[in-house]
């Protein structure tokens, strides 16, 4: 027995050892964890992707410098820290004189590109953003007893308030959440197409610029699409073919058709405005074969090791940060929203190669 306990005693001290040497590494991550999106962000601003893709294969570093007018030693140092990341790719060159390296493309590296069908770089770009960083400073006083608004607290007004004050944070906020439609829209319609079939019109609530409704009238020819959202939004939505863009606030009517799609805007909210708007979105369908197409995150209950949960929890506290109420909600939750909200039956359907659900819910 006493063999016994000193085996367990010495397993348990290898791997409190063990933590203790993990968390000295980890901690470094915390302390220095802004850096990666920082370069990340140079890196877009520069076009470093563009130069590269632009070339058509790879590039030397002063070829780099050369197109960008970058200080070649400065972008030396930013391109060890990127391919150290896998964000690029370094390729060992040489000539008769000397050695170094040329710099290709990766598939992570292509979604900095400001205009690739897969880019992030207006997301990258928003959350990066001063307006988007000061918040943070402030989390800390929204949990505590005061329970301020970290966003509010900064800058005066909620994130709505102050985006439709601000038309260039209006834009880049626009600009993201087209750039989030582009790759979430076109994952569903590729995964779960049956969603919208059956239906020949579409009101998108809270639709931005129409991004995803000219993806999906493009992929559904037989759709007629309302994309609808704020006047000051709508103002400046570009003509989209078979898209009518139509202005109002989703708290007092959204405009009638066969289905509702709402990606994205329920999270910014609690639920009482939760269940506000899709009390609207039901009064807008059809009682017979009518649906709301809910494209949300769901967060999973404890044990569920989805790869994707540490990003949905991530969502969690930019909600935090950048809303006065909203949040990610686990499934359960969301069965009490689409519940009050006067919604017969509901169905929940992951998406491939995306962080996002669907939800449908039926009248």
């Amino acid at each position: 027995m006493g063999e016994i306990l000193r085996e367990t005693v010495s397993a348990l001290e290898k791997e409190e050892s063990s933590e203790e040497a993990q968390a000295q590494l980890d901690i470094w991550k915390y302390i220095f964890g802004f850096v990666e999106p920082a370069v990340v962000k140079c890196a877009i601003e520069l076009g470093i992707a563009e130069a590269i893709e632009n070339n058509g294969g790879p590039m030397t570093l002063s070829e780099i410098s050369s197109t960008l007018g970058c200080d070649p030693s400065l972008l030396n140092r930013i391109m060890r820290f990127l391919t150290h990341r896998n964000i690029f790719k370094a390729i060992p060159t040489s000539t008769s004189t000397s050695h170094g390296y040329s710099y290709a493309q990766t598939p992570l590296s292509r979604r900095l590109m400001r205009n690739d069908k897969q880019s992030m770089a207006a997301l990258i770009l928003l959350e990066s953003s001063p307006v988007m960083l000061a918040p943070w400073h402030n989390l800390s006083a929204c949990v505590s007893v005061n329970s301020d608004f970290p966003f509010e607290n900064t800058h005066a007004q909620d994130l709505w308030q102050y985006t439709a004050a601000n038309p260039d944070h209006s834009n880049l906020f626009n600009d993201a959440m087209a750039c989030h439609a582009n790759l979430t829209v076109s994952a569903i319609i590729e995964d779960y197409s049956e969603a919208f079939r059956g239906i020949n019109s579409l009101v998108d609530v809270g639709g931005g610029n129409g991004t995803a409704m000219s993806i999906v009238v493009k992929a559904c020819s037989w759709i007629r699409a309302i994309n609808f959202d704020l006047q000051h939004v709508i103002a400046e939505a570009p003509e989209i073919e078979r898209v009518q863009h139509v202005a109002g606030d989703m708290f007092v009517q959204v405009p009638k058709a066969d289905a509702a799609f709402i990606m994205a805007v329920l999270h910014d909210w609690r639920d009482e405005e939760c269940i506000q708007i899709l009390k609207k979105c039901r009064e807008a369908i059809p009682k017979e074969n009518g649906r709301v197409i809910i494209a949300e995150l769901v967060i999973e209950e404890e044990g569920n090791h989805d790869k994707l949960k540490d990003i949905r929890l991530t969502f969690d506290m930019v909600m935090m940060a950048h809303t006065n109420f909203g949040k990610e909600r686990t499934l359960k939750e969301w069965d009490h929203v689409i519940k009050m909200a006067g919604f017969s039956t509901y169905t929940v359907k992951s998406i491939k190669n995306t962080v996002n659900f669907i939800i449908m819910a039926f009248p």
